[in-house]
């Protein structure tokens, strides 16, 4: 029976003494404050920002998930990058696009000479009858 009550008396003493060290020693109930996690950008600002840097890009744990300064932050980079590289692409397809079409019309007036044109309807040129002939009366 001694052996019971010592037991119990030091489980008693040992729950109190852990209640007291995570407490912070009695005075409040409240748990002591833990710095969060801060945000690190790891987007590179002297570069585009590529595959393997969204794959690595981790963003830290809060209490409830994700901070959403952190979240809002980083999708709002990887936005500005995506309209920064949409805007090029239009700006180089529509570069080639004028070059394609300076290309054909330059390629149309190499086949134009001063003295070349249509072949006229019943002209000589057609294998027609010429002016003038008859269809064969």
């Amino acid at each position: 029976m001694r052996v019971f009550w010592f037991l119990l008396l030091t489980m008693v003493v040992v729950v109190t003494a852990v209640t007291l060290a995570v407490v912070g020693g009695g005075g409040s109930a409240v748990l002591q404050d833990v710095e969060p996690q801060r945000f690190t950008d790891p987007l590179p600002a002297t570069r585009p920002v590529g595959r393997a840097d969204v794959e690595a890009l981790r963003l830290p744990m809060a209490a409830r998930g994700y901070r959403m300064a952190d979240v809002d932050e980083a999708l709002s980079r990887l936005g500005a990058e995506l309209a920064e590289r949409d805007a090029r692409i239009a700006e180089l397809e529509a570069a080639l696009a004028g070059a394609q079409a300076s290309a054909v019309s330059a390629g149309a007036d190499l086949f134009k000479h001063p003295g070349d044109r249509p072949a006229e309807p019943g002209g000589p040129q057609s294998g027609g009858p010429a002016r003038g002939e008859e269809d064969g009366r």
